[in-house]
């Protein structure tokens, strides 16, 4: 934001504040749920894994890039290990030999994790309406965000991650342990 005064342009920095959980606060301490602190914890430290395979991957590294700069979202540590990420960015084409793979690396990542489907092609296949494209990575895997375009553009990966945040933020502590999300694993063939 510009603010023009007198010939003299002084910018306004915006920062990405954590918004206060819920509480009670006082001259010195804040009180509030166990569960409201992890929320914003996890919201703002997310590790995300890309699985890029298209033109979508390309957004994904202008997203990472010194313009949009997702670091401000606190996903400054790319991961490439699943067993240290916990967002798995699937972005662009996948194939059905993929499938398997693409699920393999899901099961590696520790709970809590979550999935988004970037772009057309991993959402829906795209244009790619033949017998060796994956019509949706949730034939495979459960999909918490999808974001759509081909390609999208950053902002829309920045709403997706927003979307992501508030989706972690909100989730409560035991939802992983229910017997719904134990349904949903069922469904999937994910022990």
């Amino acid at each position: 934001m510009f603010i023009v005064h007198r010939s003299y342009i002084i910018v306004k920095i915006m920062t990405n504040q954590a918004e206060m959980p819920e509480g009670f606060g006082g001259e010195g301490f804040f009180a509030t749920k166990i569960s409201s602190v992890v929320g914003l914890a996890r919201a703002n430290s997310i590790w995300p894994l890309p699985f890029a395979t298209s033109c979508c991957g390309i957004e994904f590294m202008a997203t990472m890039g010194t313009n949009y700069d997702l670091a401000r979202f606190g996903m400054e540590r790319l991961s490439f290990s699943p067993r240290q990420a916990d967002l798995l960015m699937v972005m662009g084409t996948i194939a059905k030999k993929m499938g398997p793979i693409l699920k393999q690396v899901y099961t590696q990542m520790a709970e809590p994790k979550w999935v988004i489907a970037v772009g057309a092609c991993a959402s829906s296949g795209g244009i790619f309406d033949t017998y060796s494209v994956l019509q949706g990575i949730d034939k495979v895997i459960p999909v918490d965000v999808y974001v759509p375009g081909c390609p999208p553009r950053p902002e829309q990966i920045i709403d997706g991650i927003m979307k992501i945040q508030e989706l972690v933020k909100n989730e409560p502590l035991r939802r992983r342990n229910s017997p719904e999300y134990q349904h949903l694993l069922e469904k999937y063939q994910i022990g």
